[in-house]
């Protein structure tokens, strides 16, 4: 079964020029032409429109979307990790939605304000006290900084390399790889140089993450399960924590 690009493009809240477009750029290819020249979608390519208009919610532009597209072979796993995203997304958003609504009806009654309830939801700095701690105050200001600075698309691109190198780590756990394999090592050398691209991280002269942070947070993988749970839960956790220690030992 396919659909019209009329019919696509008033489904996905679209035009056709835009679908033409995307098209154009190697994007999206109608799945056929009709003998009238009108393009056709079947439903592969309606799971690819989706994931595109998936990245550009997230302010990737073209050439992003494309380079996000072609590194994916499967583009079900994708999805699933865009999924992840979305429903981590709605659920800080939630949050912030019963946040300001409780602010409204106290200061409305009248009632007494709690600091708990009134920022439940807001995330950016909830793990500053423990940065600060580990790595300094210095470390959690420049990565702060550097998030602030980013625009819309670069902060989408980089959530969205953030949550397919976790869904790629929970694969691999799940698949049976060894930690000291080459997937698994090639998955830490892929975290090492996304920590090492993040203002603030400890880096040695080379610019690759000191030996000692990549090591210590592999650990904290491990004992905290906020971050666990990003990796699939204590398994991935230690899959992730073996093979980041494998990886350090031999390149850090």
């Amino acid at each position: 079964m396919d659909w019209s690009i009329q019919h696509i493009a008033r489904l996905a809240g679209t035009t056709s020029r835009t679908l033409r477009h995307y098209g154009e750029v190697g994007l999206l290819e109608p799945s056929r032409l009709g003998s009238n020249g009108y393009r056709y979608y079947d439903e592969h390519a309606l799971a690819r429109l989706q994931r595109i208009l998936l990245l550009r919610d997230l302010g990737l532009g073209i050439p992003a979307i494309g380079e996000a597209l072609a590194s994916e072979a499967d583009g079900s796993r994708a999805l699933v990790a865009h999924l992840h995203w979305l429903r981590e997304e709605k659920d800080r958003l939630d949050r912030q939605i019963a946040s300001v609504e409780t602010t409204i009806l106290k200061m409305e009654g009248g009632e007494q304000l709690m600091a708990e309830e009134m920022f439940d939801g807001f995330e950016p700095t909830q793990y500053r006290e423990e940065v600060e701690q580990r790595w300094g105050a210095e470390a959690y200001a420049d990565s702060t900084r550097w998030w602030a600075s980013l625009d819309k698309a670069d902060k989408g691109e980089w959530m969205l390399a953030q949550k397919q190198l976790a869904t790629d780590w929970s694969a691999a756990a799940v698949s049976g790889e060894n930690p000291t394999g080459p997937a698994a090592q090639a998955l830490a050398r892929r975290q090492a140089e996304w920590l090492g691209a993040i203002p603030g991280t400890p880096r040695s002269p080379a610019g690759a993450p000191t030996k000692e942070y990549f090591v210590g947070l592999g650990e904290m993988y491990v004992a905290d399960a906020r971050f666990g749970a990003n990796y699939g839960g204590a398994a991935g956790a230690s899959f992730v924590r073996d093979a980041m220690t494998e990886y350090a030992r031999l390149h850090l």
